[in-house]
C-alpha cells in the first residue's frame, strides 16, 4: 500500500508495512527499527516519519507479536514501550537480551527515575520519555544505525584493530575489550563510553563531556550514565566497588587509569 503525503511544495510516497499481516513463510525482512509500543496510532505516526527519512520501520502492539515476528524478521534497533496492554515492556527487554545485543531504546509516558533506571539495567540503552518529539526520536535511532553501519563496513582484509597495553585494549572490529589476554565481549553503548574514556585516558572526562560524545547530547540525568558506568566495572574489573581501571572523580566525572 502507498501513500501520498503532502507538504507544502514537497511530496513523499509511503510504503506502509503491517508486520501482524505478514505471511507465514514469507521471505525474512529487515527492518532499520522495529517499534513495539500498544499505542498503535503512535506507533504509525512514528513509523511514517522515520520512513520519510529513508529508516525502515515496522511495528508490533504486544510481546508475543514481536518475538513472532522476530522469528521470520530481523530490525537493527528496537523501540520498546513499558505498558503493553496487561504485559510488560520490562520483561519482554529480558527475553530479548537473552537472544539479542540490538540496541533497545525505551519509549514510555512513565516519568520516575526509578523506572529509568530498571529500564538501564535490565539491559536498555537509551530512555526517552512521552511525549516525545520525533526529530528527537529519529535522531537518536540515527546514532545507533550509524554506528552499526561502520561497524559492516569494515575492510573485511584489515586485521581487527587494537589499541592499546599494558593489559588493557580494545578491539574497534569485534567491541571487545581485552583483559590480560581474555576478550570481554561489550554491548554498542558500553563499548562507545569505553573508548570515549580510553581516547582521554589518564585525564579526567566530565560527565557533560561523555554525554556529548557518547549519547550526542547533554540532556540526560546522572542516574543513566552511572548504570552504564557500573556495567562496565561489572565486566572489566575484578572488584567493581574498588575499581582498579575506570576511577569516580566525585563531582566532576570519570577517568580511565591506565598506567604508562
Amino acid at each position: 500500500m502507498r501513500i501520498l503525503l503532502l507538504f507544502g511544495k514537497q511530496s513523499f510516497i509511503l510504503c506502509y508495512t503491517d508486520a501482524s499481516s505478514s505471511e507465514k513463510g514469507a521471505a525474512p525482512v529487515h527492518y532499520n527499527c522495529l517499534i513495539i509500543d500498544d499505542e498503535i496510532d503512535l506507533s504509525k505516526m512514528t513509523k511514517e516519519y522515520f520512513e520519510m527519512f529513508d529508516v525502515s520501520c515496522a511495528c508490533v502492539d504486544s510481546a508475543e507479536e514481536c518475538l513472532d515476528f522476530l522469528k521470520e524478521n530481523t530490525a537493527d534497533v528496537f523501540l520498546l514501550d513499558i505498558n503493553l496492554g496487561n504485559e510488560s515492556g520490562f520483561s519482554l527487554c529480558k527475553t530479548l537480551r537473552n537472544t539479542y545485543d540490538t540496541p533497545i531504546l525505551f519509549i514510555s509516558a512513565r516519568q520516575s527515575d526509578d523506572d529509568v533506571l530498571v529500564a538501564l539495567n535490565i539491559g536498555g540503552d537509551d530512555y526517552i520519555k512521552k511525549p516525545y518529539t520525533l526529530s528527537v526520536l529519529l535522531a537518536k535511532v540515527k546514532v545507533h544505525l550509524k554506528r552499526l553501519e561502520a561497524l559492516k563496513n569494515r575492510p573485511l582484509e584489515k586485521p581487527a584493530e587494537e589499541k592499546g597495553r599494558d593489559g588493557f585494549s580494545l578491539d574497534e572490529a569485534t567491541m571487545s575489550c581485552i583483559l590480560d589476554g581474555k576478550s570481554i565481549p561489550l554491548k554498542a553503548k558500553e563499548f562507545a563510553l569505553l573508548s570515549c574514556l580510553y581516547t582521554h585516558k589518564n585525564t579526567i572526562v566530565t560527565k557533560e563531556q561523555l554525554f556529548l560524545e557518547v549519547w550526542g547530547d547533554s540532556f540526560y540525568s546522572d542516574g543513566t550514565l552511572n548504570v552504564h558506568i557500573r556495567r562496565l566495572r561489572e565486566k572489566i574489573e575484578k572488584d567493581p566497588n574498588s575499581p582498579r581501571w575506570i576511577k569516580t572523580i566525585w563531582g566532576t566525572g570519570y577517568m580511565l587509569e591506565i598506567p604508562s
